[in-house]
C-alpha cells in the first residue's frame, strides 16, 4: 500500500483524509507486530529528542507516547504543567520555543486550551502532535479506538454501528471518534443526556438520541465515556448516582447488546458509574486491548510526523 502520509503535524482528525487514517493504521500494525518479539526495540528514531509538554493530568497518554518513543530509540523529555515556567507566567510560546532551540526534534502538547497543538505548530519548526487540547480533539485517541475496532470488524467499517455514550458535550474524545468513524464509514449514534448531548450534534452527520435501550440494541461497538466535570463550567447533570441509574452500562442493560458487541473505554474508567466492573472485566470489553493498540498507533505518529518532517526539508 502507497504512503499517503506527507505531514509533519498531528493536530486533529477533522482534518485528515481516509487514506491519511488508513496510512497510520497500516504502520500502526506493523509496529505491532514488531513488538511481539522479546525486548523489541527499533532504530527508527534514534537520535531523536521528544519533548512531552503535558500541561493537563495524564496517565495513559503520556505514558503511551513515553513508550512510544522508547521503542523507537528515541530519547524523551517530559515537562508537565506545575513544573513548568508556565506557571511563573511565560507564554506557551516562549516555553515551547525554549524547548525548541534546545535542540528538541518533535513536541507532543496536551493543553486544556482547544487551538493550542494548532498554535504551536504555526511558531515552531519541529513536528506537533496533538494529545488532547481542551474539549476540542484527541486525534490518537480516535485513531487507536478505530485501529481496535478494525481488528475485531475487519478493514471496512461501511455500516458499521457505533455508539458513543457518555458526556459528549465536552469530550474531545467523542469529537476525534465522530471524525473518525465517518471518514472510516462507520455509522454513528450519540447517547446520553440531553443535557450532554444536545440534538445540535446532529449536524455532524451522527444519530441523537436519550434513550439508552435504543443505543444499545443495533450498537457493534459501544464507546463509554465518563462525565467531564474539570471541563463544566456548571453542573450538567445532577448527581453521578443518577446518571449511573439512568445511562450506567450494568448487566441488564449489557442484555440489549449483541453478543459480539465490544464495549470501549478511554479511560480513566469510573467503576460503578458508566459502566459496572463485571463488564469492564468482561469478554466483550476491549479495554485493555485499547490500552496496548495505544503504543503502536502512537509510535506510527512519532515515526510518520518525524519522516514527514524530513520530506519537507
Amino acid at each position: 500500500m502507497q504512503s499517503h502520509w506527507t505531514r509533519q503535524n498531528l493536530l486533529g482528525i477533522e482534518e485528515l483524509s481516509r487514506e491519511e487514517i488508513d496510512t497510520i493504521h497500516l504502520q500502526a500494525s506493523e509496529f505491532k507486530e514488531a513488538l511481539k518479539q522479546p525486548h523489541a526495540k527499533l532504530d527508527v528514531l534514534q537520535g531523536n529528542l521528544i519533548v512531552n509538554f503535558f500541561l493537563e493530568p495524564s496517565t495513559r497518554t503520556r505514558v503511551a507516547f513515553e513508550t512510544a518513543a522508547s521503542r523507537l530509540s528515541a530519547d524523551t523529555v517530559l515537562l508537565e504543567g506545575g513544573r513548568s515556567s508556565t506557571v511563573k507566567g511565560e507564554t506557551l510560546r516562549d516555553t515551547a520555543q525554549v524547548l525548541e532551540s534546545m535542540n528538541a526534534d518533535m513536541m507532543v502538547i496536551r493543553h486544556s486550551c482547544p487551538g493550542s497543538a494548532h498554535y504551536l505548530a504555526q511558531v515552531l519548526d519541529i513536528p506537533v502532535l496533538n494529545a488532547g487540547d481542551g474539549a476540542h480533539e484527541h486525534p490518537t485517541q480516535a485513531l487507536l479506538d478505530t485501529f481496535t475496532i478494525r481488528e475485531h470488524f475487519g478493514q471496512n467499517l461501511t455500516g458499521l454501528k457505533v455508539t458513543i455514550l457518555g458526556d459528549i458535550l465536552f469530550s474531545r474524545v467523542a469529537r476525534s471518534n465522530i471524525w473518525a468513524l465517518k471518514k472510516l464509514g462507520a455509522t454513528v449514534t450519540l447517547a446520553g443526556p440531553a443535557t450532554l448531548v444536545p440534538d445540535r450534534f446532529q449536524s455532524l452527520g451522527v444519530h441523537v438520541t436519550h434513550d439508552l435501550k435504543t443505543a444499545l440494541v443495533d450498537a457493534d461497538a459501544i464507546m463509554l465515556l465518563r462525565i467531564q466535570h474539570e471541563r463544566q463550567s456548571s453542573t450538567h447533570f445532577p448527581s453521578l448516582g443518577e446518571y449511573r441509574g439512568l445511562f450506567g452500562l450494568n448487566g441488564a442493560r449489557a442484555r440489549y447488546l449483541k453478543p459480539k458487541a465490544i464495549i470501549m473505554h478511554p479511560g480513566p474508567v469510573n467503576r460503578g458509574v458508566e459502566i459496572d466492573s463485571t463488564l469492564a472485566d468482561s469478554a466483550q470489553s476491549v479495554i485493555l486491548e485499547q490500552v496496548t493498540n495505544g503504543v503502536a498507533v502512537r509510535m506510527a505518529c512519532l515515526y510518520l510526523c518525524a519522516r514527514g518532517r524530513q520530506q519537507q526539508l
